[in-house]
Formats: structure tokens, sequence, C-alpha cells
């Protein structure tokens, strides 16, 4: 891999998510992606990035050559091993000192730091102040929203108190969508001029139209099935409890089947409640939990269904829907993050615009007889989102990143 000491040095900070982690795993998911495919783009414009983890700590080398240009480094936190990410606001200051040691044995000064997270903004408010360097953060979630859509997985006081404090001491926060900065002037009163719009993007190569009856085969799955595609975390503000009674608002139709993708094995609590809640509802003989799927894998599953769901409560974005449309999958979703944008109803999938379950399970059996009668075009709907490249939201950021370094200078 080419390594070149040109353009910025830019310090990437995802402290409890790797960007190499399993994907819907607990603290593994979009946010993942978007530091991982945001470094490589960057690193591709001739810039130098160090993406800083403590997340699968011991499970790999201390520091891992990812892309041209990108390196992932491990911070151990005194050697701690994996840590809950309830347990890491603790370990901050050692993180500190151990990310401050490979600095200075690098030599490197970073004119960037981007924090992904508020655990990540607390670490990077303290390099910020030491370093004299620009620091921007990415949310990805905002407590306060979370707490008022999904009050079964509160945010703490703790975290509460510090996404407050780094609305104010950032140098900017970046946000994908005109929605999360609105969120942010009100619950947390950040400034305007402080907040830049930088949208997700996806993989065109990776996530485009594949054969279905192929990619079916492949996956073992029936030909004639209607499959209902969830990817992502399995945790309650994903909506889960709606897309089951969704679900069983489906039944009457013949050969469904709902396939779920992501979680964290066999023997989570969270999967166990999962078939619990799918037993009680009587759906549990029309749904397959798939497990983990690496993203390469990833684009099979979109492909081999004939709509993916995503019934949650919040998303700052929403970025497996579209992963979805690249492949040519239509969508239907919750009007949540950038849903209302980037899906069209009734070409491209349907926004629910009530939370029922029962309206939820109309928009999709919509869509699931547009598929039977050949209604929509795959190549459609990813022409649709054909815009939505990592290069030109790399590009967005670059900006943020290089009027921030004159704004310094």
């Amino acid at each position: 891999m080419k390594w070149r000491r040109t353009g910025l040095e830019i310090a990437m900070l995802s402290i409890h998510s790797s960007p190499i982690g399993d994907l819907g795993t607990q603290d593994t998911g979009g946010m993942s992606v978007y530091v991982r495919e945001m470094a490589r783009e960057l690193g591709r414009k001739g810039h130098h990035i160090d993406i800083f983890t403590q997340h699968n700590v011991g499970k790999h080398d201390p520091v891992i050559y990812l892309y041209d240009n990108v390196r992932l480094v491990h911070l151990s936190g005194e050697k701690r091993g994996n840590m809950a990410k309830s347990s890491l606001y603790e370990v901050l200051p050692q993180l500190f000192n151990e990310l401050e040691s490979f600095r200075i044995k690098e030599n490197i000064t970073y004119d960037i730091i981007h924090s992904h997270y508020w655990l990540s903004g607390v670490l990077g408010l303290k390099l910020q102040s030491s370093w004299n360097a620009y620091h921007l953060i990415t949310y990805h979630t905002i407590g306060a929203v979370k707490n008022l859509t999904c009050p079964t997985e509160n945010a703490s006081e703790l975290r509460l108190t510090n996404e407050n404090k780094l609305a104010k001491l950032c140098d900017r926060i970046v946000v994908p969508t005109l929605k999360e900065k609105e969120h942010l002037i009100r619950y947390y009163h950040a400034p305007v001029d402080k907040i830049r719009i930088v949208p997700c993007g996806v993989n065109l190569e990776l996530f485009k139209p594949m054969d279905k009856l192929s990619v079916r085969r492949q996956l073992a799955f029936h030909v004639d099935d209607l499959i209902v595609l969830y990817v992502g975390r399995y945790t309650p503000i994903k909506g889960l409890d709606r897309l089951f009674k969704a679900f069983r608002n489906l039944t009457h139709l013949s050969h469904l089947r709902l396939v779920m993708v992501g979680g964290d094995g066999q023997h989570s609590p969270m999967l166990k409640q999962l078939q619990s809640q799918a037993k009680a509802l009587h759906i549990e003989k029309r749904l397959m939990f798939a497990g983990s799927v690496d993203q390469e894998t990833l684009p099979q599953y979109y492909n081999a269904a004939d709509v993916l769901v995503l019934p949650s409560y919040y998303e700052s974005f929403g970025l497996v829907a579209l992963e979805a449309l690249a492949c040519g999958t239509p969508v239907v979703t919750t009007s949540v993050g950038a849903m209302e944008d980037i899906v069209k109803d009734g070409v491209t999938g349907y926004v629910a615009k009530d939370a029922d379950p029962q309206h939820f399970a109309g928009c999709v059996e919509a869509i699931l007889l547009k598929q039977k009668q050949n209604g929509l075009s795959p190549s459609k709907i990813r022409a649709s989102v054909s815009e939505f490249t990592w290069s030109r939201s790399a590009s967005v950021l670059l900006d943020a990143y290089q009027l921030a370094s004159a704004d310094k200078s």
C-alpha cells in the first residue's frame, strides 16, 4: 500500500466501534461503514488518515494498514482488552496518553481531529486543547432525540451533558441531514454556523443489481418466496417490535419470509428475546435469523430480497436503505433520517406516514404487489441514488476540513 506524507494529517476517533468490526453486532453498524469509506476516499485524495479505536483490541495487530494512506490504530486502554461502551468513559485519560505516545513516536502533527460519537468527542476535546488542532464531531445518534423516540433505550445523563458540551466547544459539527442539524439546534442550542451537512454515500461498485434467481440459489432461498429483508443491529431503537407486528399482518401472503441480517450471535439475550416475541406473534415459522453478514456478502441479500424494511424509531441517516436502493431493491421505511429525501413513494418504495404497524404492513404489501406485477425497475431504483457516492461525500467533508484549517491558521 502507498504511504504518502502529503495533504492533511487527519486523526479519526472511533473509540467504541471499529471500522472492521462485524456489521450488525451491538456496536458495529452504519457508523463503522461511514468511518471506513470516508477514510478510504480521503486517502485516495492524497490525505493521511489514522483511525483510532479501542474496539476488538487483541484480535488484530496494533496498527493495520487498511488502504492507501489509511491506518487503523488500536488503543488498549492499559491493556484492558475489548471494553463495553458503558465502561470506556473511565479510561479516556489512559487512551489520551496512549494516543499521544503514538503521535510522538510517529512524529506526526495532526491538522484535523474528527470524532465519531460522543465518547470519541470527549477524547477529541482533550486532544483539541493539547494539539491546538481543528476538531470536528459527527454524533451519528443524538442522545436527546434517542430518549424522545425510544425511551426503552435511554441515553444517560452523562452522555446528554457531554453532547451538549461538545456542541459548544467543537470547532465544527458534521451532520448527514438537515433534520439532524435542526435536532442539534433545538435540543443542544448548537451554533448554526458551526454545523455542516455532509450526506452519506454508498459504494456503487459493491452494491449493484445482480441476478435474483442466482443469488437466491447461492443463499439457499426458495425462488418463489416473497422475501422481506431487515439489515441492522438488534436493538429496540431499530423498531423490531413494530416490524414483527407489521409482519404478522402479512402472513396471509403465501411464501412470505422475513430474513433478519445482524445480531450478536446465537446466544445473545436480544436474539432470544426476538425469538420469544416471534413465537408469541405466531410468525416464527416465517422468520429466518441469518446472523451477521460481511460487507462483501451483503449485496447478495439485498438482491435476493423483494423489499428492504427500515422500521426504526430513529436514524441519523439510514445507510442500509441507500445500499438496498443501489442494488435495485425497493425500501419501505419509517420517516427517519434521510428517508423522505431518498425514497420516492410508489417508485423506489414507501415512507410510512403512520407509525402504526398495520399501516407499515400495508406499505410492504403494496410494494410486494408491485414486485409481483414487475412494476418496479431495478435500474431505475439504482439510478435514483447514483449521486450518493462516497467520493462526493468525502469531497464535501474535505471542504469543511480545509475551511477549518484556514480558519485556524
